[in-house]
């Protein structure tokens, strides 16, 4: 993840960016809508495709085809929900191809299915049942940025093995070594990426207490993360 230029088959390709293109276009919609009916959340939505840009951008060498890096989608997720990360996905992947040669253009329906939508639904779904059973919102927090990061490149790991099965193992021999290269980068980016979504929500409940209670990201106790 970032799965670069002209490494998937074409086939793996348009199935990829088939998946993915439902998704943005029902996340645009919900985007649009959320603004217009809330114009003062568009710093926040600024703040969170900032912060995907850049943690995703911070890439390192790592499986053949591909490379390690957060993903900046899990503050994104918490603050206006899972749908709303595909198109910022979307858009951000597209300026990374174009301007950073990270990523590709035949690869970003793949890279936006991984990226911007699995790892924004997981951390949705880890963030609601983390709050369910009464973690605190920092665990929470941080238990959804870092198990989503995980989940992304749990994705990206299934994709490269569909694309590429070992001849001797198949699919699920194959799974593994890609999962098992990218864990060795993966799992302290996954830790780091947590805790500075911390961080930042810690800031943003700081400044911004009475929006994030009207989102329902917070509640009236929560003054700090």
């Amino acid at each position: 993840m970032h799965i670069m230029e002209g490494f998937l088959p074409v086939k793996h390709a348009v199935g990829w960016s088939i998946a993915s293109a439902p998704f943005v276009m029902y996340g645009l919609h919900s985007v649009n809508k959320r603004i217009k009916e809330n114009p003062e959340q568009r710093m926040l939505l600024g703040v969170a495709a900032a912060f995907t840009f850049v943690l995703s951008a911070l890439k390192m060498p790592s499986v053949t085809g591909s490379c390690s890096h957060p993903t900046g989608t899990g503050l994104g997720a918490i603050l206006f929900g899972p749908a709303a990360m595909a198109p910022i996905g979307a858009v951000v992947l597209l300026f990374q191809a174009l301007l950073l040669a990270h990523g590709g253009l035949t690869t970003l329906g793949a890279n936006v299915f991984s990226m911007a939508i699995v790892g924004p639904f997981a951390v949705a779904a880890i963030f609601r049942m983390s709050r369910m059973i009464k973690l605190s919102f920092g665990v929470s927090i941080f238990l959804a940025a870092s198990l989503g990061d995980l989940l992304t490149y749990i994705t990206t790991s299934a994709q490269l093995a569909l694309a590429f099965p070992d001849p001797a193992g198949g699919f699920a021999a194959s799974f593994v070594k890609f999962a098992g290269v990218f864990a060795i980068t993966q799992i302290p980016l996954a830790i780091s990426e947590g805790v500075l979504t911390v961080v930042v929500m810690n800031s943003l409940v700081r400044f911004n207490a009475r929006e994030l209670q009207e989102m329902n990201v917070t509640d009236a106790r929560e003054a700090r993360v």
